[in-house]
């Protein structure tokens, strides 16, 4: 089994290098392999009145191609590995990648996994009562918090569904996550947006909208900004394997390529999308191929290893930050949970494949493991940390729950600096409405500013 740290460098008037770390677990091996040719000035010249015997393709549209007399059609490549840090059991596989962390660090991540497991199941069952209208939960992609903590705290980050573990790591609090969910006068959103649509400017994560793939574009244009600023910061773009058949994916990071933007293109490939299996979804080898054809650096993770993603996240952005360039992480996970409330996966896979998954490789037991293989961490720790996230959820929860509605104002603030004449007019006839039906439409639950 291998395990390769491997990054597609790509630079204009540089060399085209390819850098594997290649680490063999049953000899400890250790080979650096390096596959390069030459790339052209991005000012060469292209003339027809050249020799016509040459070898390199010269065609601004093909720099680093040859010649060949042979017909074939290229069908596929060598299929990318996939770098992993430590095996199912938390054992790490190479001692040079052994995580760089502090015992406090590794403490407090872990405690964010378990937080956000006890959050999930509390906020999924009060879906199913009834009490909020939608929920996501994040189970069995709880390694995506490595992500985080390899970032600087400015860095701009723009999710898509499933990053509330980014949020823990950041600092959001469990009072933030149930005002939002519930809507309240509390919810920094002021009630504008469906359950965990999450968003903060003090915490620089973009607010999630429901659209797939829209935030794509988005993090390429804010990261060419940065890169302007010279303020060395990145953004870091998450997503799914189903928004990579979006439009806006390609758009996104041909944009990125092209413009040189210090963005982390971060996809979660759970291997089913919304509800369906990636088999169904492509033919080619996953997302991180793409990366390639679009010359953008890229690796694929263990996306159940929470240190193997830390340690490409915190690599992706160093190249980032000091090359001004894109970096495409894909990392391979597996969705436990339906996808939503709204769904149920059981019509398109097993519910014993779900379960064999959950017990065969499971991001918290790996991190769990590599703990106590460090001394780091108690058996029987688990249960106290989550009967304490279980109970600070809860009392969050209910607090939530008794504050009432946003004021009905929120509904036209925000957007425009004046108010136009129409909205102004309609702003006046709902507050009439309000006055003259106060039972019916509610007033009391509402916040009065």
């Amino acid at each position: 089994m291998s395990s390769p740290l491997s990054l597609l460098q790509r630079g204009a008037g540089k060399r085209l290098t390819r850098t594997v770390l290649s680490c063999s677990t049953a000899s400890k091996s250790h080979t650096l392999r390096t596959f390069s040719c030459a790339s052209p000035s991005k000012h060469t010249a292209f003339s027809a009145s050249q020799p016509a015997a040459r070898k390199k393709v010269m065609f601004p549209g093909a720099l680093n191609s040859e010649y060949s007399h042979e017909l074939k059609f290229v069908s596929s490549v060598e299929s990318i590995q996939t770098y992993q840090v430590m095996d199912s059991n938390g054992s790490v596989l190479d001692p040079a990648h052994e995580p760089q962390v502090s015992k406090e660090e590794a403490k407090a991540m872990y405690r964010n996994m378990l937080t956000l497991n006890a959050m999930d199941q509390i906020l999924y069952e009060a879906q199913r009562q009834g009490r909020i209208s939608f929920y996501m939960t994040s189970f069995g992609e709880e390694a995506l918090i490595g992500s985080a903590a390899a970032l600087n705290p400015k860095d701009l980050v723009f999710g898509q569904y499933r990053e509330a573990g980014v949020l823990l790591q950041r600092g959001f609090t469990l009072e933030q996550f149930m005002n939002q969910c519930f809507s309240n006068e509390r919810d920094l959103g002021k009630g504008r947006q469906m359950p965990i649509h999450y968003g903060t400017k003090e915490l620089c994560f973009q607010t999630i909208s429901s659209p797939l793939a829209t935030q794509i574009p988005q993090a390429a244009g804010a990261a060419y900004g940065m890169r302007r600023d010279g303020n060395k910061l990145c953004t870091i773009c998450y997503f799914g394997e189903g928004a990579a058949s979006e439009g806006d994916f390609h758009a996104g990071l041909n944009m990125a390529a092209t413009l040189g933007c210090p963005v982390i293109f971060y996809c979660r490939n759970n291997g089913y999308a919304i509800s369906t299996p990636s088999i169904e979804q492509y033919r080619g080898d996953g997302i991180a191929s793409r990366g390639i054809g679009y010359g953008i650096d890229t690796i694929r993770v263990d996306g159940n290893d929470v240190w193997a993603i830390f340690a490409a996240t915190k690599a992706a952005r160093k190249i980032a930050v000091e090359q001004n360039k894109p970096v495409l992480i894909e990392a391979m996970t597996y969705r436990v949970s339906h996808h939503s409330t709204s769904d149920d996966s059981s019509a398109y896979r097993s519910k014993k494949e779900v379960e064999d998954w959950s017990k065969r490789d499971n991001p918290i037991s790996r991190m769990r493991n590599w703990m106590e293989n460090k001394g780091w961490w108690m058996k029987g720790e688990d249960a106290e940390i989550t009967k304490s996230a279980k109970a600070r959820v809860l009392e969050a929860f209910a607090a939530a729950e008794r504050l009432k509605k946003p004021a009905i104002h929120h509904l036209f603030d925000e957007v425009y600096a004046e108010l136009p004449p129409e909205l102004q007019r309609e702003k006046a006839d709902i507050e009439a409405l309000a006055r003259k039906y106060p039972d019916y439409y509610q007033v009391n639950e509402f916040a009065r500013s």
